[in-house]
């Protein structure tokens, strides 16, 4: 039987799946996100490195990069959290754009 987290989770990628607005890059950096997520042993609250993100979702360029994670931003899949202190990561947490529109 699988537990309410794993089903969480797979409705979640089926409607990543579903949603017509996203491509590729896009797939590629949230399961980069997600995977941070599982390392870090956070739910919604992710420490982020551009070229972390960028070497996991095997994004070679940086226009390509903020193209792509701006329009997450836009579609409300995260929410970006800069830190501007060279000694902190900046964060980003994540929305679920699903269960929001459904409240």
């Amino acid at each position: 039987m699988k537990s309410d987290a794993s089903k969480k989770g797979l409705e979640y990628l089926d409607n990543i799946c579903a949603d017509a607005r996203l491509n590729v890059w896009h797939i590629s950096l949230l399961l980069a996100i997600v995977r941070l997520a599982y390392r870090q042993n956070e739910n919604r609250i992710i420490r982020i490195s551009r070229r972390k993100l960028m070497h996991m979702s095997h994004i070679d360029t940086a226009p390509t990069y903020h193209k792509y994670f701006k329009q997450l931003q836009e579609f409300g899949y995260i929410k970006y959290i800069p830190s501007y202190h060279p000694g902190y990561k900046s964060t980003i947490e994540l929305l679920d754009p699903f269960f929001r529109q459904s409240k």
